[in-house]
């Protein structure tokens, strides 16, 4: 008897992360959140990728999550965001990676565990402008969301101010440039509402595959 066998799937391109937490995010190094809960917007800008026979080059995604504490404390709520552009064929492609069935690496199975609610994703006009070496980015997702991301400044002489993090083992980067974000706001329904200014933001290349 034949067992059946995943779907195998690949994304690389580039990401932009805001959060809640102060620069820096204690959560990339096993801490609790600055604020004892988190809040983000993520978007992703696909380069190359497909699920099975499906391309998935080019397609622009986001997400919305909160959670009540600490990530790995469970609880929280998860909403994505798929371009307008992007075909249902698509669509069904990304709701399998993001929903952690396709299994696989990335983040997505790892927040897939830990969401009470995972909400039916969004289809909306996504824009996504990201320049890791600039340390730059904006993300906008018509009706729904929005980031801005600069560089982190100096707050005497107003210089720009750089910092990496890297993980060898991580499972949503192994390299990523640390950013301010300037402003991130969420017009979604309870929880995912809210609007952070001069939080973190993280830049980076992702590669993830199942």
């Amino acid at each position: 008897m034949n067992t059946p066998t995943a779907t195998p799937w690949r994304l690389a391109g580039d990401e932009v992360n805001g959060c809640n937490c102060d620069w820096g995010c204690p959560c990339q190094f096993n801490a609790l959140p600055t604020h004892g809960y988190c809040q983000a917007l993520l978007g992703f800008a696909v380069r190359e990728g497909h699920y099975g026979s499906t391309r998935l080059d080019g397609v622009r995604f986001a997400v919305a999550a909160s959670w009540p504490g600490a990530i790995h404390h469970g609880g929280g709520t998860l909403q994505f965001a798929f371009d307008e552009s992007t075909t249902p064929a698509q669509r069904e492609a990304l709701a399998a990676i993001g929903s952690g069935r396709a299994g696989g690496g990335g983040p997505f199975p790892i927040f897939a565990s830990v969401c009470a609610e995972l909400r039916e994703p969004r289809i909306a006009k996504i824009d996504i402008d990201c320049d890791r070496e600039a340390r730059t980015a904006r993300l906008h997702v018509q009706g729904f969301a929005q980031s801005r991301v600069e560089p982190i400044r100096n707050p005497i002489t107003g210089s720009e101010h750089r910092a990496r993090i890297v993980l060898p083992h991580g499972f949503e980067y192994q390299e990523a440039e640390m950013a301010d974000t300037v402003s991130i706001e969420l017009f979604g329904e309870l929880p995912l509402d809210f609007h952070h200014e001069h939080s973190y933001g993280q830049l980076n290349a992702f590669d993830w595959r199942g």
